[in-house]
């Protein structure tokens, strides 16, 4: 059976029809989720790591009509140029309302935006006239290129949406279809010979830019954990009050120890010796099976010093997927690699040049996915980026034998 991942990537006209329908019926589920858990205008907090709601739900009609209905390159793919002329939105003023690479993070809570009513139905003119050009595009990689980009774009920011309805509280676990990680299956590590590993996309079909450059690589022989590191595993690192010990941490990670964290991983609470997480407004007793989620980089880094482990390189954690297949247990959590987020041999940026090439900045990747990602995004060579400091995605990790 083709997973969902690989599909989506190589999807048809039709494929990308489907999927796209059932992603925007899980889209207007969860924003109604916050139409209820958020009355009186979806009122959220500025926060760097957040969007609008509102916001975010027209941006999202916004650039599937900016790539696809307006773009007169459409079928050029990653050939087309992104500066060309484009005709006029169907919304007066979208691109000065949703135009995210020229408006302003800070400014997304004082727009004039439509109101959600006028904002769906913006959304339903888009599609509507993205379906009547699917049912006009041949089906080859170019042509389909941008409706893809739109797919896993919305696909994105519903987990997004997932990540800010936990960082608010918001008890929307009806509108989630999940809404933890599921427990580990597989205990203990595995020892890979190393060996010839091909890096970037290697085959026809979607792949995002910084995917790109396939390139041969030579990997070290290494010991992995089978799956990511487990809530029974971190917790004693807590409790032994590794948080206070500064030797186990880099300078960086102890400056963002002091400055922004409890001393104890995001959400979670001990009460009478025993220690519960917020999930989505309730607090919920720790299953000690499932990975510890919430971490940050820095975190990652402590544990495993003091564990007396590492963290993988991104590319000892796509071979051990790749060549390991459900042997190597992933898609629980997003996971910390010890490697920076840079572009391979001949990077070449595609038409959304914001999508890679400003976050070459030297954060750390993170591979694998998230119970919160999409069947479809869950690809062994997808490269995810985040900041160092950032709890507020489901991130963990899983570690090496030094």
């Amino acid at each position: 059976m083709v997973h969902p991942a690989t599909a989506l990537r190589h999807a048809d006209p039709a494929a990308i029809s489907r999927a796209r329908r059932t992603a925007r019926a899980r889209l207007l589920r969860l924003f109604e989720g916050y139409e209820q858990a958020l009355p009186h205008g979806l009122p959220v907090p500025y926060a760097p790591e957040l969007n609008p709601p509102l916001w975010e739900l027209g941006h999202i009609g916004w650039f599937e009509e900016f790539w696809l209905a307006r773009n007169p390159q459409r079928l050029g793919g990653t050939a087309a140029d992104p500066d060309v002329a484009r005709a006029d939105s169907a919304l007066r003023g979208a691109d000065a309302l949703y135009h995210s690479s020229k408006v302003a993070h800070t400014t997304r809570w004082h727009l004039p935006l439509p109101d959600a009513t006028r904002t769906r139905r913006y959304l339903q003119q888009v599609r509507d006239r993205s379906d009547t050009l699917l049912a006009q595009t041949p089906a080859d990689d170019s042509a389909l290129y941008f409706h893809r980009l739109a797919l896993v774009h919305e696909l994105m920011h519903l987990e997004a949406w997932t990540y800010m309805a936990q960082h608010l509280a918001l008890d929307i676990a009806s509108a989630i279809d999940v809404v933890q990680p599921p427990p580990t299956t597989r205990d203990g590590e595995q020892t890979f010979e190393g060996g010839s590993h091909v890096m970037g996309q290697a085959d026809s079909g979607f792949a995002f830019d910084n995917e790109g450059g396939e390139h041969l690589v030579e990997v070290d022989p290494f010991t992995v954990d089978n799956a990511p590191v487990t809530w029974a595993r971190y917790l004693p690192f807590v409790e032994s009050g590794g948080y206070g010990d500064e030797s186990l941490w880099s300078s960086e990670g102890w400056a963002w120890r002091k400055r922004s964290s409890t001393g104890r991983p995001r959400y979670l609470i001990q009460d009478d010796g025993l220690w519960q997480r917020a999930c989505f407004g309730r607090w919920e007793p720790i299953d000690p099976t499932r990975p510890a989620v919430n971490l940050s980089l820095h975190e990652a880094q402590a544990w495993c010093r003091w564990a007396g482990r590492r963290l993988p390189t991104e590319t000892e954690w796509e071979f051990a997927a790749i060549q390991q297949g459900g042997a190597f247990e992933w898609g629980q959590v997003w996971e910390w690699t010890a490697s920076p987020f840079s572009p391979y041999p001949g990077f070449v940026a595609h038409p959304y040049r914001d999508y890679s090439q400003p976050w070459f900045d030297g954060r750390p990747v993170l591979r694998g996915a998230s119970f919160a990602t999409a069947p479809e995004m869950k690809h062994p060579r997808y490269r995810n980026y985040f900041t160092a400091d950032r709890t507020d995605i489901f991130a963990g990790f899983r570690s090496c034998a030094c």
